[in-house]
């Protein structure tokens, strides 16, 4: 009976000290863990931006006048030197002497603008000439794989962009000249010697070919000198004009690549960097914070088809890429923390977080490249907080990426 009694003592003891045990025993500290893995990586700026016509133009009175109805709509289609609006002198007002000494003077003026643009036009088609043919040369020298093709898209793309200067020159010459031709006319506003006013009629036409983007002053009526009326431009020579961070403005450069997202269309466009300006501005955020912002002017480079319905003023996400690559080994950015003057990671192998410093390269919000310290495949532990330590035990409780 004694035994009995002991023995049933005893085995209730080891229960309760093994129950004790597992109830203090150290537990697993539960965490989400996230998996090295290789493929592409790019390093991108977004921001919104808008499409604007590059060559548009103001169609402005040359003088004061009583403007006719202009007959014109948004959207319509004019033909270079078609008549877009008709002006007549005031009435029943005449050029006094001061206005016509001013009038000579913008004629002046006018003539001295139509020789710059004429210089410039011979300057650019120099610079056309030379950049054709140094296309061409080099076309030749990649036939025969003495260049690479780096240069030879090089190349190509300067050989395009003086073709582009050369036609803006060309087409400030037809402005330059229609400028003339318009402060010329101003001049025929004269008082008949029986004291009659004359009403010869302004003409102004259109500088080049385009559509009509907006009439500023549709109704007739007296207009001031200089008041716009209407403005156009060829909506099928588009740019996108897009203000980015100053911080970030530094890293983008001319020439780097640039993808358009959310514009309307199925696919997304493609295009290049053409200048950053050199420029800041000051910009109030939404959150009623004062940012430093610079525009960055890129061009489209995918074909014309694609962004046929694309306008002056349409809003597009621009992602600048700023270096990319198509095999990197990349671990989630929030994985990462500062360790003795670098970056480590918690590793779980074999149950335990296991501190690993590592060497990082390129990193987006997200993803971070990994240089050395981790292989593919290995898992990380995400957002670690102050109860992983190294060689604490842990539970992956979720896999994250």
């Amino acid at each position: 009976m004694s035994r009995s009694r002991n023995l049933g003592l005893s085995i209730t003891a080891i229960a309760v000290l093994a129950a004790l045990a597992w109830g203090f025993r150290p537990r697993p500290v539960p965490v989400e863990a996230g998996a090295l893995e290789r493929g592409p990586l790019s390093v991108v700026v977004e921001e919104e931006g808008h499409t604007r016509v590059k060559d548009r133009y103001v169609i402005s009175a040359p003088v004061a006048g009583y403007l006719q109805r202009i007959e014109l709509d948004v959207g319509d289609s004019v033909t270079q030197g078609q008549t877009l609006a008709l002006l007549e002198p005031l009435r029943p007002e005449v050029l006094d002497p001061r206005s016509q000494a001013r009038a000579e003077a913008q004629v002046a003026a006018a003539e001295a603008a139509l020789k710059g643009a004429e210089e410039t036009v011979t300057a650019a088609r120099a610079e056309a000439r030379y950049a054709r043919a140094e296309y061409t040369r080099k076309k030749k020298l990649r036939a025969d794989a003495l260049i690479s093709q780096e240069a030879l898209d090089q190349a190509d793309t300067r050989n395009r962009q003086a073709s582009a200067a050369l036609r803006s020159a060309e087409f400030s010459v037809d402005v330059a000249r229609f400028e003339l031709e318009a402060a010329r006319t101003s001049l025929s506003y004269s008082l008949a010697e029986n004291g009659e006013t004359s009403l010869p009629v302004v003409k102004l036409k259109a500088p080049a070919a385009s559509r009509v983007l907006r009439v500023d002053h549709e109704s007739e009526g007296v207009v001031n000198t200089a008041q716009p009326l209407l403005e156009i431009g060829d909506p099928s020579a588009l740019e996108i004009a897009v203000d980015v961070l100053s911080a970030d403005a530094v890293r983008i450069r001319p020439g780097s690549r640039v993808e358009f997202h959310r514009w309307g269309g199925e696919q997304l466009l493609e295009g290049v960097v053409r200048t950053v300006e050199p420029v800041g501005f000051t910009k109030i955020s939404a959150l009623g914070v004062e940012e430093q912002r610079v525009w960055v002017i890129a061009d489209l480079t995918s074909p014309r088809e694609a962004w046929l319905t694309l306008g002056d003023g349409y809003r597009v996400e621009a992602h600048f890429i700023l270096w990319e690559a198509e095999d990197v080994l990349k671990l989630p950015a929030n994985a990462l923390f500062r360790h003795a003057g670098g970056w480590a990671v918690f590793s779980v192998e074999n149950g335990r977080a296991q501190l690993r410093e590592i060497e990082t390269g390129q990193r987006t919000g997200l993803v971070a490249e990994v240089l050395a310290g981790l292989d593919a495949g290995a898992r990380v532990i995400l957002h670690p907080d102050d109860r992983i330590k190294d060689g604490v035990r842990v539970e992956v409780q979720q896999t994250g990426q």
